[in-house]
């Protein structure tokens, strides 16, 4: 089985586990217990709030408040800031994000929100002219995913921090960053974000558990209320098994960067320059924008999607043709749609992502098997005179 769809979710880290095993079983108090017992369950949330404080480069470790998911941590921010500050009613986003803010956003639209949802060019970069001219003093919230989950396009954060700032001081800005933990130093202080999610089975830790800065200066009414837990923002207790394991994640992760953006960067360039040389109706559908190093998103023209992804597994490949949270719906990618994909490619785009333990072993035989896969799909395909001129224009 070859992995590559490490964008939906991540093999968990032996080590991860390895620092875990000891909260299931030895130290499994409550760490809001007052007893001896429950001191070592403490302490390890201690720490985890330290390392995840020092993973984003947060001032503060009560900056960190720990979740069950990205999507909670969206939600617990992007809810957390509108109620607490009711009197404006203006919020701006991207065409492009994931499902857990979109959806949200289309959700307080219907609540009396003024959504102003921010547009992208044909290689997926944002318009930032759009959105300076979008911001006024009644914005409450901008909310800008940091990478995007399906084609991997890296928006330019701090830029953005800088214009929301300058138009709108009292403007919040949250960062989805689930896509960008582990793949691209991640910075909240030196970028000027207000609020920013991740979720740890991003970057080998299990799924189940996350994290979301706010800083010292936001101020939020809390999405789950009940228990005193995470200094009254997330009421319920912690999950230390899986709290620990993130934090392990992310030291791992910190110190595999280099590798992340140099070798698993090879590895996906060398699977995506074979398939654009090899397979003639092949396009790469984010062009030269700027990308976390391990996505790839390509759209092979005339097919289906779901047909080459079903090839590929019964040839033991595993890949995604979008979201892994919107695979079950028929519409083509909400992402693709806002970047103008040509009908022809939209269909029958994959995106292929790469992890650490994606070997160069696994690309070969990816690159070998590609070219068979599609050449098999095609001599079916309804569209014979278009590929054929599609070819002869190759």
């Amino acid at each position: 089985m070859i992995y590559l769809d490490n964008n939906a979710t991540t093999k968990v880290d032996e080590r991860v586990l390895d620092a875990m095993m000891p909260y299931f079983k030895e130290e499994y108090a409550n760490p809001s217990s007052m007893y001896n017992f429950s001191k070592k369950a403490s302490n390890a949330l201690k720490e985890a709030r330290g390392v995840l404080k020092d993973f984003l480069n947060a001032k503060d470790e009560k900056e960190i408040i720990f979740t069950s998911c990205g999507s909670e941590s969206a939600n617990t921010a992007i809810k957390g800031v509108l109620n607490y500050n009711k009197s404006k009613k203006h919020i701006i986003t991207t065409k492009v994000e994931h499902p857990c803010v979109l959806n949200l956003y289309q959700t307080l639209e219907k609540q009396g929100y003024k959504v102003d949802y921010i547009g992208v060019n044909s290689n997926g970069d944002l318009d930032l002219e759009q959105l300076e001219a979008a911001i006024t003093p009644d914005t409450a919230l901008v909310s800008v995913m940091w990478a995007n989950n399906e084609t991997g396009v890296i928006f330019p954060i701090k830029k953005i921090s800088e214009i929301i700032k300058s138009k709108s001081p009292d403007t919040k800005f949250f960062v989805d960053a689930v896509q960008a933990a582990g793949k691209i130093p991640l910075d909240v202080q030196g970028n000027g974000i207000d609020l920013l999610g991740i979720s740890g089975h991003k970057f080998h830790a299990p799924k189940g558990v996350g994290a979301l800065y706010i800083n010292s200066k936001t101020l939020i009414t809390p999405l789950i209320v009940g228990g005193h837990q995470e200094r009254g923002k997330r009421a319920g207790t912690e999950n230390v098994p899986y709290i620990v394991g993130m934090s392990k994640a992310a030291e791992l992760a910190t110190d595999g960067l280099k590798y992340e953006l140099t070798e698993v960067k090879r590895l996906r360039d060398k699977l995506e320059k074979n398939i654009l040389k090899n397979i003639y109706n092949s396009r790469l559908n984010t062009g030269v924008s700027n990308r976390v190093p391990n996505t790839t998103n390509i759209g092979f023209e005339y097919v289906e999607g779901e047909l080459i992804l079903l090839h590929m597994s019964d040839l033991g490949i595993c890949a995604s043709s979008g979201s892994a949270c919107t695979s079950g719906s028929l519409e083509p990618s909400h992402v693709l749609r806002a970047m103008n994909v040509p009908f022809t490619a939209i269909h029958g785009s994959i995106r292929f992502s790469l992890s650490r333990f994606t070997t160069e072993k696994e690309i070969d035989y990816v690159c070998e098997k590609m070219p068979e896969i599609i050449e098999k799909i095609t001599a079916i395909s309804p569209y014979q005179e278009e590929l054929a001129a599609l070819k002869a224009h190759k």
